[in-house]
């Protein structure tokens, strides 16, 4: 569970049960589409797949007992599979929710790759000094927060803020996950940040709202001005609201590469939590010549940029 979204949710449990609520069921989400289709653009050689999860398997890596949904397994060999498919060689593995701080399931595969995968880790303000250097030894290169309300929401930001620093001599970056129109609101916190920071799915732009949001313009602003600020390219099947093939999401994701070509990665997201429609990861793939027409920017969206932040060799 992420830093801020465990303090958050530990508190809200205690209220409920101090107030003799009974406990909301925890809703199971559903699976990965098992068929994905092999794309019609191939991926240039060595591109990274920079936000992708494992789950399970459950009986090996146990779920979190405090954890926001139930998922199936969606082990090792089904991703390794969806990879080879797609035509991905590198990947960054960001701990799911799910397995608390527990990252062994990231480790672990990161230990079998052979150099081709990285990893984001769930942390704590109650690990020691020698867990984390584990995990920066064991090929993480990051860790995640989400400020997310069916995740948790916003915890202790003094603890926050100590753990950033403490990962910062690491030499870590961190990874943000906000709700729609907040970055303005985060702006101050992440430019005042010692090191390097990705903004998950897009700052989960609403494509119904048009270019012209002012949440989506504050990002746009961010990213321009701090040269901290990275933005994934993910989500398109999140932020659209015409469903498949999700091209009303399309002119955002060009509008962030466009505006900071430079740091800008891409990713798939599988197997897509928490998606109010489930995408097929070749279709995907099919999206971005739509948004990265240019084979240069291509090249920095999937293989340069991912390599200089995640420091694959």
């Amino acid at each position: 569970m992420h830093l801020l979204t465990g303090l958050a949710g530990a508190a809200l449990a205690g209220e409920a049960r101090a107030q003799g609520a009974e406990p909301k069921a925890i809703p199971t989400i559903a699976p990965p589409d098992a068929n994905p289709k092999p794309p019609s653009f191939k991926l240039p050689p060595k591109s990274c797949d920079s936000h992708t999860h494992i789950f399970g398997p459950a009986s090996r890596y146990p779920f979190a007992e405090k954890r926001p949904y139930n998922t199936a397994d969606a082990p090792l060999e089904t991703f390794r599979s969806l990879h080879e498919k797609i035509g991905v060689e590198r990947c960054v593995i960001v701990n799911a929710t799910v397995h608390g701080t527990d990252n062994r399931v990231v480790t672990d595969a990161i230990a079998q790759s052979e150099g081709a995968y990285k990893g984001i880790a769930n942390v704590s303000d109650e690990m020691t000094e020698k867990e984390l250097a584990a995990l920066d030894k064991g090929g993480i290169c990051g860790c995640r927060f989400a400020f997310l309300k069916r995740l948790g929401g916003v915890g202790d930001m003094t603890k926050f803020q100590r753990i950033v620093h403490r990962v910062a001599e690491l030499g870590w970056h961190i990874d943000v996950y906000f709700e729609p129109g907040t970055i303005a609101e985060f702006a101050p916190i992440l430019t005042a940040l010692p090191t390097p920071y990705v903004i998950d799915h897009m700052g989960t732009v609403q494509a119904r709202k048009g270019l012209d949001d002012p949440g989506f313009t504050a990002l746009l602003d961010l990213q321009k001005k701090d040269e901290k600020c990275w933005v994934k390219i993910t989500g398109l099947e999140r932020a659209s609201a015409g469903g498949k093939p999700f091209h009303d999401a399309v002119p955002f994701a060009k509008a962030l590469i466009d505006n900071a070509p430079d740091r800008v990665i891409w990713g798939t997201d599988w197997p897509h939590p928490n998606v109010k429609i489930m995408p097929n990861d070749g279709e995907i793939v099919d999206l971005i010549p739509l948004y990265a027409a240019d084979s240069a920017v291509r090249q920095k969206l999937l293989v340069d940029n991912p390599a200089r932040l995640f420091k694959f060799t």
